[in-house]
């Protein structure tokens, strides 16, 4: 069986599409692993969604891991659910949507057709907060963002696993393993240096799929696991 890694699609569904159907030419014992923040900043947030749940009800095994960008979406819906009396007398706006909205939040809701977040249906919601932090795959730690060495348990801070950005790793805490996870865009250079030298305690996936002006990136991939063979989908989306 085939395991793919996946990393941020930033609602580019045009782009994972090709990426799933062309390149990767998915089979049924297939399985997909998302590292996260499959919303925002692209057009088509709620169809990317849409598409990993119609792969999983056709008998796909998929996995998607919570990023901070489905973490933001989740916590602006409860938000505005909890104080929808206030916020309908005076019209507040959480910081949290403010940060929402300047960080691909605004695509995300045309998607949609909302104009308030309250209009998205709760099955998106629901379907964010059923996802896992992380997960292990034979050697491999698969996190969206990365963990919090600092701590005698890293995995017990969910916080990190969405949000981390820097952290000295302490293979000691790794149990032989090596993390894969995406949050951060490197470049598509660095990326294949990470597979292919064992001096890395990690693979960053993360090209930037969104960021297609930039030498360098805007590419999505997908990183297969048994073999260790990458694959590179130009963006389409834009």
């Amino acid at each position: 069986m085939r395991t793919w890694v996946i990393p941020d699609v930033h609602g580019c569904l045009l782009t994972l599409r090709a990426l799933v159907e062309d390149l990767i030419e998915l089979r049924k014992d297939d399985a997909l692993i998302f590292l996260g923040d499959v919303i925002d900043r692209g057009p088509s947030s709620r169809g990317v969604i849409d598409y990993i749940m119609q792969l999983h009800d056709n008998g796909i095994d998929v996995t998607v891991i919570r990023g901070n960008h489905e973490e933001y979406m989740a916590q602006v819906y409860r938000e505005n659910q909890a104080k929808k009396g206030l916020r309908k007398i005076l019209g507040l706006k959480t910081s949290s949507y403010k940060e929402w909205m300047m960080h691909g939040g605004a695509e995300t809701m045309i998607s949609y057709s909302a104009d308030s977040v309250a209009e998205i249906p709760v099955k998106y919601i629901e379907w964010i907060e059923s996802l896992e932090y992380y997960m292990i795959w034979k050697n491999f730690l698969i996190v969206h963002a990365g963990f919090n060495f600092e701590l005698d348990d890293i995995f017990s801070d969910t916080q990190s696993m969405m949000w981390i950005r820097e952290y000295k790793i302490d293979p000691a805490k790794l149990g032989n393993r090596k993390i894969i996870h995406g949050h951060v865009p490197v470049t598509l250079d660095f990326i294949n240096q990470c597979i292919i030298s064992d001096s890395f305690h990690f693979i960053d996936l993360d090209n930037g799929v969104y960021l297609n002006d930039k030498p360098g990136y805007g590419n999505l991939l997908a990183l297969e696991l048994n073999t260790m063979s990458l694959l590179v989908q130009p963006n389409i989306d834009f």
